[in-house]
């Protein structure tokens, strides 16, 4: 039998514009792989579309660790994509044990993120 599993976040736009303006590409590394920052980078306002990854990020992590079947899970390691038509997508292993889907949202001050995993 299938469970459901959710997490959302909101974050404020300005915390991830700050955070990056402070600590730059140290905060960076910690938080994104490359291709979230290439992504994010390639963007006409890059911390709004950080933010709908952290949001996301957050979110998936949250998802994930209700279900005990994950002790421990880094930001890093949740890699937030983007297909052809816009639509995120979670690029991370999850061992066959079930699949996620999520939405991201933001406007200029807020970004937000819901997460539905599904267990086999």
């Amino acid at each position: 039998m299938s469970e459901i599993f959710i997490g959302t976040d909101i974050i404020e736009v300005s915390r991830i514009h700050h955070s990056i303006k402070k600590y730059g590409k140290s905060f960076l590394n910690r938080i994104y792989t490359e291709l979230e920052q290439k992504y994010c980078n390639s963007r006409s306002t890059p911390p709004i579309h950080f933010a709908g990854r952290f949001a996301a990020k957050e979110a998936v992590k949250k998802a994930l660790m209700t279900t005990s079947r994950f002790s421990s899970i880094s930001l890093k390691e949740i890699e937030i994509g983007r297909k052809q038509n816009g639509q995120p997508f979670l690029n991370y292993q999850l061992d066959n044990t079930g699949y996620c889907k999520i939405s991201i949202s933001h406007t200029e001050n807020y970004a937000t993120a819901f997460a539905l995993y599904l267990s086999k």
